[in-house]
């Protein structure tokens, strides 16, 4: 029985090459057929249609979050199975010489308890050849679990190491993360020196995320404990600051200026990069996400914060060229993962999520900031 053995070994070395491919191998894959690549687009576009059917975003967000952890736990079964699958097929080969287990489930069923070294004893191999598939399986069995105990610490590892970042560009770009607020926030000369160090941060948080998820793309499915909140909103408004600072603002640091352009440019090849991980083309006609009235409000708020602006053609061709260089790709990930891209400017004052607490909307601290220590009496 040929076609048994050659399917059987067909099945096995490919989950071996795509588990090797995705937990062991430290670069991007090329290749463009991927069992896994096919699952997580297979789960992931049906699972996107469902939560795109809630009306609310706090459950939405709920609903996606689940997917990261689940696609992880599902690859791996379905890595298990064919591994199963594969063995039985080539168990069923050779057991034509042998009247024990002569049916297809029975020699799944071995090859199952062999996987998972049971060791029940109701059905053992007798032919030398089953007694040697028994001892490789079992062997795939013991690294199989290796293999699992130690990719998720990996991806745990890179998720938090992410979520550090992005929570502590809260109080520095507000929640959810805009440029306006950024540059507002660190307008005066004592901020200064603050701002290089968000975007030197940001140059090295870029870079990780970048290694992180083309290494382990389904660290990218994990969400944001904030609804407001996501690595996708942080990369864009690093890249809107950039942006506002090498081509707009006159009067910014020298600096944060030289940094500006360091960061930018890692930022930049982060979100094209992954982009072309997900195989997403940048949209021919993508949304405005700056229009006129938004512009004006942009360029008020700056000016009110201390900025001196260009206004000239040049800095106008030159803010619309570095615009295009991030934005489509921006969006064309924000479509996929559903991941909301934040405005450059916010259309009214939103509390930041450090503000809040579960029993109230805004902490006893915050009401102090707003109503100032005069307002307080003992």
């Amino acid at each position: 029985m040929i076609l048994p053995v050659v399917f059987g070994v067909l099945i096995i070395a490919s989950v071996l090459w795509e588990a090797f491919e995705t937990v062991v191998l430290p670069r991007r894959v090329s290749r463009r057929f991927r069992v896994t690549r096919f699952l997580y687009r297979g789960m992931w576009l049906p699972w996107r249609a469902i939560a795109h059917a809630y009306k609310k975003p706090k459950p939405r967000e709920t609903f996606l979050s689940y997917f990261g952890p689940l696609s992880i736990l599902l690859l791996f079964a379905m890595w298990a199975a064919a591994i199963i699958f594969g063995f039985g097929l080539l168990y069923y080969s050779s057991s034509t010489r042998d009247s024990t287990h002569p049916t297809f489930d029975t020699c799944l069923y071995l090859s199952g308890t062999t996987m998972f070294t049971l060791g029940l004893g109701d059905v053992v191999p007798h032919t030398w050849f089953e007694r040697l598939l028994a001892v490789m399986e079992s062997g795939l069995g013991f690294g199989f679990l290796a293999l699992v105990l130690s990719y998720l610490p990996v991806i745990y590892q890179a998720f938090s190491r992410r979520e550090v970042n992005i929570v502590l560009l809260d109080s520095r770009a507000g929640s959810p993360p805009t440029a306006a607020e950024l540059l507002r926030r660190h307008a005066d000369s004592d901020h200064a020196a603050s701002l290089e160090q968000v975007l030197r941060d940001w140059e090295h948080s870029s870079a990780e995320i970048l290694e992180s998820h083309i290494s382990y793309p389904s660290v990218s499915y994990f969400r944001s404990q904030h609804a407001n909140e996501s690595w996708l909103a942080a990369l864009t408004a690093i890249l809107d600051c950039c942006t506002l600072l090498m081509a707009s603002v006159e009067n910014g640091p020298a600096a944060a200026v030289r940094q500006a352009r360091l960061t930018f440019a890692m930022c930049r090849h982060t979100v094209v990069d992954l982009a072309q991980v997900f195989g997403e083309a940048p949209p021919p006609d993508g949304q405005k996400r700056l229009p006129t009235a938004d512009f004006q409000r942009l360029t008020d708020a700056l000016k009110k914060a201390g900025f001196r602006l260009r206004e000239d053609s040049d800095a106008a061709d030159k803010f619309a060229k570095l615009r295009a260089m991030y934005e489509p790709y921006v969006e064309a990930l924000s479509q996929y993962l559903y991941l909301e891209v934040p405005p450059w400017i916010l259309a009214s004052e939103i509390t930041d999520n450090w503000r809040t607490s579960a029993w109230g909307r805004i902490s006893g601290l915050a009401l102090a900031e707003k109503s100032g220590p005069d307002d307080h009496t003992d």
